[in-house]
């Protein structure tokens, strides 16, 4: 994969780990947010056999815009034929998550390292 660094955005932080592009959402997550990181996401999560993490963990505020991103995001990936993975630790997100049933289609692991081994065990079982 190029590097291909996004610009610096108080809501988004992308970094190459273990092969994967994590995409660390933080800060509030809202309607006008999502509108301004959409776009970034997109740049990730378009690309063909994409590998991405989406780190949820520094998010504070987690609203109905920031559910649609992530089902943008899930629906991307797989369709490039990529994998996504989800991490998550906060009680009333992970909440929403499950009322929704977004978490059947993305389970939420507590960590980086679980999502990454979730991963190479998918990959390792082909």
């Amino acid at each position: 994969m190029r590097d291909e660094r996004a610009p610096f955005h108080r809501h988004l932080r992308v970094y190459e780990h273990r092969a994967h592009t994590v995409l660390e959402l933080r800060g509030e997550i809202d309607l006008v947010s999502a509108t301004e990181i959409g776009p970034l996401l997109d740049r990730f999560t378009g690309r063909p056999g994409a590998r991405v993490v989406i780190d949820l963990r520094p998010v504070e505020f987690f609203d109905c815009s920031g559910l649609r991103l992530l089902q943008r995001a899930r629906v991307r990936v797989q369709d490039g034929g990529g994998r996504v993975f989800l991490v998550c630790t906060h009680p009333l997100t992970l909440r929403v998550l499950k009322v929704t049933g977004l978490s059947r289609l993305l389970p939420a692991h507590p960590s980086l390292d679980a999502a990454l081994a979730r991963s190479e065990a998918a990959s390792g079982s082909l």
